[in-house]
């Protein structure tokens, strides 16, 4: 474990980090974009999942996780 995912894991440990987490999850990886979305809009949406994940994995180091 890193000193970078120890931080982000107590960063987001306490009820309102996992309230951001799940906001965060909320309006980028359970987005849903119609079909009239553009290129520039999905190529977009993925880099913020790519964040939002990168940062869940993170926290998941941090606390030790396997996964």
């Amino acid at each position: 474990m890193t000193d970078i995912e120890l931080a982000y894991a107590k960063t987001f440990s306490g009820v309102l980090g996992q309230r951001v987490l799940a906001h965060l999850r909320q309006i980028t990886i359970e987005r849903a974009l119609g079909p009239n979305a553009t290129d520039s809009e999905l190529r977009s949406l993925e880099a913020q999942r790519l964040l939002v994940h990168q940062i869940e994995t993170l926290v998941s180091r941090g606390r030790g996780d396997k996964s």
